[in-house]
């Protein structure tokens, strides 16, 4: 099951961009994939995904959601899952390194 804890509370300013989304209206399968699709029709299917995004309003707000929120499956914000799930390991991992203590920095 999903992790909500990470969604932003559902106030109107903070969903709003969403109406102005060209994925609006367009049909899901487009954005999300069916089970077992795999190889080129993965690829093909997101990439029309990704080029609806390209000419969208409001892709930086999605690609900002799609991050925060960890969105697990479907093209958000132009960007596939691995591509979400690359950059959010990147993150922690930076995130890893910046707060482990290194031993020069641990003297007695």
């Amino acid at each position: 099951m999903t992790c909500t804890t990470r969604l932003p509370k559902p106030v109107t300013d903070v969903w709003d961009w969403q109406m102005d989304g060209l994925c609006r209206g367009e049909n899901s399968a487009i954005f999300f994939h069916p089970d077992n699709e795999r190889g080129y029709a993965r690829a093909a299917r997101e990439d029309k995904a990704k080029a609806i995004c390209g000419h969208c309003p409001v892709l930086a707000q999605c690609r900002a959601h799609a991050l925060e929120a960890q969105e697990p499956y479907g093209v958000w914000g132009g960007m596939g899952e691995d591509e979400r799930r690359q950059i959010v390991a990147a993150s922690r991992r930076r995130v890893r390194a910046y707060s482990t203590p290194t031993a020069s920095t641990s003297r007695s």
